[in-house]
């Protein structure tokens, strides 16, 4: 019939053969050809040993960096603790007496430090029941004879007695200062420098425009990149004399602390905390002046902020500064001096304006009121 493609009993066309998969087959493949990602490193299952080895080290190796950051920031930041002490007066350098209490150094640079009896004559100092004064002679002049070409006279007097600490209290009423002066008024041991330290109160070059300087120098070891708690400006940080051209740690006041602006407020005072935990160093006006200083039971405790702040935190202050005396002197010329001479607008240069002006140094004295020293019970 018609559409009927196939013959009564004839057989279906033939296909290919084709063999079919069996389930076996089928796993054989799938392991014969692992999956693989696009990045097999992202997945750790397939890290080799030595790969998980080196992220340990490098592990390792960054919580010791942590640590020691850790351990460094911690050491800058830390603090020393300067609780309260009792202090009670020990002794006092005041009236007629004053330099009885000092032996006169004798030397020679452009200055010419002269002994006691010779100070005396000149009028280079004296004292009396409210006041004591060391200054820089006046009278020599360029055509007298001898002149000053080889130096001027002054005065540098150290006290016999020797501390190891303390708090110090120094009435100044006038500082010196002008063009070719280096004053200073200073603790240290001069016989056994710079081993025992040195701490500079008061110092200042020719017009002392840029403020009092209050320094240390020290042996190695003592630094002052720490944390600090002090009104005036740190320059270096590095103690040490053979740092720096031995420009020592110092702290530099505003303009007020040193010189003319000084003088003309009728001075004020220093005070110096000296003690294991550190070296702190105030001043103040003498309309300022804590009662606590001027009823003689000082506490630094109350006295707030000091101007120059030297922590012990990198510094072992007991076996930096010892065996102490205290100094005060008017120098004349000399390296740190001359070094600022020309940009003080100071004349001619420094010892050609020393030696024929005798005159400029009319405001080259300082001028004591008492120096109080209190020891901690």
């Amino acid at each position: 019939m018609d559409g009927d493609h196939y013959k009564q009993g004839a057989m279906p066309p033939a296909y290919d053969e084709v063999p079919m998969a069996t389930p076996q087959d089928t796993n054989i493949q799938n392991r014969s050809r692992p999956v693989q990602t696009s990045k097999p490193w992202r997945n750790p299952r397939y890290w080799r040993k030595r790969v998980w080895i080196a992220i340990a080290v490098i592990l390792l190796i960054i919580i010791v960096i942590a640590v020691a950051v850790g351990v460094t920031q911690s050491k800058s930041n830390k603090y020393p603790d300067y609780s309260e002490l009792s202090y009670g007066l020990s002794e006092t350098y005041e009236g007629e007496s004053f330099f009885d209490n000092f032996d006169y150094f004798t030397a020679s640079g452009f200055v010419h430090y002269v002994p006691r009896a010779q100070a005396e004559q000149l009028n280079l100092t004296y004292a009396s029941s409210e006041t004591a004064v060391l200054r820089v002679d006046t009278s020599v002049g360029p055509n007298d004879e001898p002149n000053a070409s080889t130096g001027r006279f002054s005065v540098r007097v150290t006290s016999r007695n020797t501390y190891d600490d303390g708090l110090f209290i120094f009435d100044i009423k006038h500082s010196p200062f002008g063009c070719g002066t280096w004053p200073a008024l200073w603790l240290t041991n001069p016989y056994k420098w710079p081993d025992d330290g040195e701490i500079d109160v008061m110092e200042a070059v020719n017009e002392a425009d840029d403020g009092n300087q209050m320094t240390l120098h020290t042996t190695s070891g003592c630094k002052m990149n720490v944390k600090r708690k002090q009104t005036g400006k740190a320059e270096k940080t590095d103690c040490d004399h053979d740092a720096n051209n031995n420009a020592g740690c110092g702290v530099t006041d505003d303009k007020e602390s040193y010189g003319e602006s000084f003088n003309e407020d009728e001075g004020g005072v220093m005070a110096v905390e000296w003690r294991d935990a550190g070296i702190r160093i105030w001043q103040w006006a003498r309309s300022a002046i804590p009662s606590d200083i001027t009823s003689k039971k000082p506490n630094p405790a109350s006295w707030g902020t000091a101007n120059a702040d030297f922590p012990g935190t990198k510094c072992n202050i007991g076996n930096h500064f010892r065996n102490q005396s205290i100094v005060a002197n008017i120098n004349l010329c000399g390296e740190l001096t001359e070094a600022t001479y020309s940009s003080s607008d100071c004349p001619s240069n420094c010892t050609d304006y020393v030696a024929n002006n005798p005159d400029a140094f009319k405001n080259a004295f300082w001028e004591f009121g008492s120096f109080d020293v209190y020891q901690a019970s």
